[in-house]
């Protein structure tokens, strides 16, 4: 019979051996754990995050970077897809799994549903169809509507008592209308204006490039632009916004769109795309924009961002 190792120990070198022991058993437990871990990331397969266009490769980079912190997921990003139609073409064939879209647009020119001026609405109409129809899931909003908006000079609003877009359409000398050709050819753009609003044209619509749009403004080229609601140059207290008070323009939230399959085989996705819904109200984002606009690197912006929100 083996001796009794406490007696022959003493207790406390006993007690002490094994505490060593256990400790040493849940380390190596706990390191196996870890290996097994870092090989099931090692293994995943990378989440390809899409945008729309490269105005929003910071909103790409935020999400891209949520990710790879929250999710530790490899990503692959795709920072500009050419634009909503041919995002949306890549999500449904599985060329990337996400990207952010507005509910408005997929409402009107995905879905070809009528508008309506509720947000809630629109994004319920389109979470359950795009459910349906392309096994797509949205998540909850970011935190801000990037439909178009009205925009005219701060004084000339003063001077001509202007507040919103049906006192603009009073003036009966007409307005220099300035906006991007994707304005002027979509159903929520100029066909949106011109179905709401009696607005007088002094001249014919002026097409520039979306960078030179607020230029145009200031250099008196256009009396009125349009543009998104997310521009940075509207943080400024240079330009005015009217209120859309028919509701011409239909609410635009905007939200991740992610492919079902994505969400089943990517334990942990979910979450941490909803973890970013509502962090970005149309300020914060205006200003995201801004600095990126400025020349900071989207990928510098969006890390910063995120270490504020912990």
């Amino acid at each position: 019979m083996l001796p009794d190792l406490a007696r022959v120990l003493g207790q406390e070198t006993y007690n002490f051996s094994v505490h060593m022991l256990r400790t040493t058993r849940r380390e190596l437990l706990c390191g196996l754990i870890g290996l097994a871990g870092a090989a099931c990331r090692r293994s995943m397969p990378p989440v390809a995050v899409g945008v729309a266009s490269a105005r929003q490769r910071v909103l790409g980079e935020l999400i891209a970077q949520t990710l790879e912190r929250r999710l530790g997921a490899p990503v692959n990003r795709n920072l500009d897809l050419g634009g909503s139609l041919l995002a949306h073409d890549a999500l449904v064939n599985g060329r990337v799994d996400l990207y952010p879209e507005g509910a408005g647009w997929a409402l009107l020119v995905i879905l070809q549903r009528p508008p309506d001026p509720r947000p809630e609405v629109v994004l319920e109409r389109v979470r359950l169809e795009y459910r349906q129809r392309f096994r797509l899931e949205w998540m909850d909003p970011l935190g801000f509507s990037d439909g178009f908006v009205m925009v005219v000079s701060r004084a000339q609003a003063r001077s001509l008592g202007l507040r919103n877009l049906t006192d603009a359409a009073r003036l009966e000398e007409g307005w220099r209308l300035a906006s991007t050709a994707d304005f002027f050819s979509r159903d929520d753009g100029m066909a949106a204006l011109t179905k709401g609003y009696s607005l007088r044209l002094r001249t014919g619509p002026l097409t520039v490039q979306p960078e030179g749009l607020f230029e145009a403004l200031r250099q008196a080229r256009a009396t009125m632009i349009a543009c998104r609601a997310s521009d940075p140059e509207l943080l400024s207290d240079e330009f005015v916004a009217l209120e859309d008070d028919r509701h011409a323009f239909p609410p635009d939230p905007v939200a991740i769109v992610v492919r079902a399959e994505a969400l089943t085989v990517r334990r942990g996705l979910r979450e941490a795309l909803t973890w970013l819904s509502g962090r970005l109200p149309l300020a914060t984002v205006r200003e995201l924009y801004r600095q990126v606009r400025q020349g900071r690197p989207a990928e510098v912006v969006a890390s910063e961002f995120l270490r504020t929100q912990g």
